[in-house]
C-alpha cells in the first residue's frame, strides 16, 4: 500500500483507481438495466476536416470506432501499466523517476499503444448503434430481451436488427398490463416515452416472420 501511494507512482495509482471504479459502476449499472457507457455516450465524434491538435489526435487513436468508455479505460490502463513499468524500472537500478516526468514519458508511450490497441478492439466490437435510421422506427418492430426481465420498473435493454443489418441495443420496459418479460424472449416494441421503449410479448406470427426475414 506504500508504494501505491508513493509519490512518484501516485498519477498511475490514481489512473488505476479510476478504471476500477468505472468498471464496478458499469457491472452495477448493467445489472439494473442500465449502462454507463450509454450515460457518457456510446461514440465520441470528431469531425474529420477539424485541423485542431486535439481533432488530429482524437482521430489517430480510432475515436469514433471504438464506444467512448472503452476508450477511457483503455487510455487510463495502458497508462497506469506505463508508469508502473517505468518506475519499477527505475527502482530496480536505485533510482526514482519525479512524478511529472514519469507522467509525460508515461503518456508518450500511452497514445501508441492506445491506437494499436482501440484499432484491435473495433474489429471485433460490434457496432449496437448506428445514424442511419431513426429510433421512432423500431416502434413495430420485435426485438429480443438482452438484460432483463423487463417489467414495469427500471429498463431493461432489447436487441434488434434494422433495415440495413446493424444492430441496436435499446432501453425497453414491459407494458402496465404485460407479464415480466425473461431475458432472451422475443418482444414487440409497441411505443415510446421518455425514457425507454414500451414492449409487450411478440406473437408468433410476427416472430416466425422476423426469423424468415433474417435466414433471408
Amino acid at each position: 500500500m506504500d508504494l501505491l501511494l508513493a509519490a512518484d507512482v501516485r498519477p498511475f495509482t490514481i489512473a488505476a483507481a479510476i478504471v476500477i471504479v468505472l468498471a464496478i459502476i458499469e457491472l452495477l449499472s448493467t445489472m439494473v438495466g442500465l449502462s454507463l457507457s450509454h450515460i457518457v455516450g456510446k461514440d465520441v465524434e470528431v469531425e474529420a476536416d477539424g485541423h485542431s491538435a486535439i481533432s488530429g489526435l482524437f482521430l489517430w487513436i480510432n475515436a469514433g470506432r471504438v464506444p467512448l468508455l472503452i476508450l477511457l479505460l483503455l487510455t487510463l490502463g495502458i497508462f497506469s501499466i506505463a508508469g508502473f513499468f517505468l518506475q519499477a524500472i527505475a527502482h530496480s537500478v536505485g533510482i526514482s523517476i519525479p512524478a511529472p516526468i514519469a507522467a509525460v514519458v508515461a503518456i508518450i508511450g500511452t497514445i501508441p499503444a492506445v491506437r494499436a490497441t482501440s484499432r484491435g478492439i473495433a474489429r471485433v466490437i460490434p457496432r449496437d448503434e448506428t445514424y442511419a435510421v431513426d429510433d421512432s422506427d423500431f416502434v413495430g418492430q420485435v426485438a429480443v430481451v438482452s438484460i432483463g426481465p423487463l417489467d414495469q420498473g427500471l429498463p431493461g435493454r432489447v436487441r434488434l436488427k434494422d433495415v440495413f443489418g446493424n444492430w441496436h441495443s435499446v432501453p425497453a420496459r414491459a407494458a402496465h398490463d404485460s407479464n415480466a418479460l425473461a431475458v432472451g424472449s422475443n418482444v414487440l416494441l409497441v411505443d415510446r416515452d421518455t425514457k425507454s421503449f414500451i414492449a409487450i410479448s411478440a406473437p408468433a406470427d410476427l416472430i416466425a416472420q422476423q426469423q424468415s426475414s433474417d435466414r433471408a
